[in-house]
This record gives structure tokens, sequence and C-alpha cells, in this order.
């Protein structure tokens, strides 16, 4: 009896400590796949970038940075001001500080921070301060919000090498400041020109600029 109870004795400590070294591979597996799942979303996480650029009214700019391939999302707002969630009516005062601008939401693994620079600074006039075309003041400055160093250093060498190039008769003036805040926009400026194509200033500013930026892109559209 004494035999048996020994074997039995031998059996569970044997039982137990396998279910145990089971117990452990498990909680391995299970800790070798959050890793790997962790790994998995911080690579996700790392191809999608903000860039904040104001390239005059925002209509503009929204119209023709949402038909780049990469792009995810362009929200139109306002950046760079003094005051606390600006209206429309503020900012086109000129005294809020605001710039009417366009926070790009893209995929860098199909469209770079540098090519977006590209589209931006041939999209609109980048010599003339406080204005484009008829629409006049500080609101409209042309200007980069970086959101870190590598748009920062990305952007003022671009600029420079603008300059040097003599691309334009007169300098760059576009305002490249480091991104501090961003508050959107009044829902009816979203989708500005898809929704009301038909309007006077959407056919006489915004589809020109549209059209012609659709034929300098064409291999970079949606």
């Amino acid at each position: 009896m004494l035999l048996i109870t020994n074997k039995l004795l031998a059996l569970i400590l044997t039982s137990t400590l396998m279910l145990n070294a089971c117990g452990q591979t498990n909680q391995t597996q299970s800790e070798i796949k959050s890793l790997k799942k962790s790994k998995v979303m911080s690579e996700t996480k790392t191809t999608i970038d903000t860039a904040t650029f104001g390239a005059g009214c925002f209509w503009c700019v929204e119209a023709v940075f949402q038909r780049l391939n990469g792009v995810i999302s362009v929200k139109s707002g306002y950046s760079g001001g003094t005051i606390k969630n600006p209206s429309y009516k503020e900012v086109c005062t000129g005294t809020t500080g605001h710039a009417e601008v366009c926070q790009i939401v893209f995929d860098n693994t199909k469209i770079s921070f540098d090519e977006l620079l590209e589209v931006f600074w041939k999209t609109h006039d980048p010599t003339t301060l406080n204005a484009q075309g008829g629409d006049i003041g500080t609101q409209y400055r042309s200007a980069v919000f970086y959101h870190n160093e590598d748009q920062k250093n990305i952007s003022q060498k671009y600029k420079e090498e603008i300059n040097k190039s003599g691309a334009y008769i007169n300098p760059i003036v576009t305002e490249i400041t480091a991104f501090t805040n961003f508050y959107p926009a009044e829902d009816y400026h979203s989708n500005y020109y898809n929704l009301n194509g038909q309007e006077g200033y959407c056919r006489m500013v915004i589809q020109p600029k549209v059209e012609k930026f659709e034929k300098i892109f064409k291999s970079k559209l949606k």
C-alpha cells in the first residue's frame, strides 16, 4: 500500500511539474505573441505622419492635397494664432495671428514629406507676403508648421535650395515654424471644392489651380 502511495505521489509530482512547465511555455508564447503584436502596431503607426501647411485659402489647399496618392485625410483649420478655438469670422479679421491651414495625414510609405513639400511650393506663390492672389491678410500667409526636427530641416533646406536656384524672381517668404496648435474649421469648410464646385470662387480660383496641379503631378494622383 505504501508502494502504491509513493507511486501516486511521484505521479502527482511529475504531473504538477509538467503542468507548471506547460503553463510557463504558454505564458512565454503569450508574451512572444504580445511582443510581436506590439511591434507590428508600432511599425504600423510609424507609417502614418502629419503635415500642416498654410498656402492661402484652405479651400484651395484642401482640393489639391486630397487628390494625392498616399494622403489619408485633409482637414481645414487654423494654426499659429494666439487665441483658442477661433471662428472663421475672427480669423478673417487678421487680428488673431492664425493662418488658414490644412492638416494633412499621410502614409509615408506611399508619399514622403519631401514630396508633399514639392506640391506645396508649386501650387501657390511663396514669394508674396500675407497674400495669395486676391486673398490678402496674415491669415493667408505661406507657412509650414513643422511637427518634428526632420520636417523642420527638410523645409529649411528645400527653401534655401529654391531660393538659390533662382526659380522665383523674388525670395521665398514662407514661414517655417514649430507646430503648436490646430483648430478645425467650421463644418461647412470641409470638402468645400468637391461639394461646391459650381460656385464662382471654386470655378474661377480653385478649379484652374486643381487642373494645373493634376497636369504637373499626374503620376502622384490617386
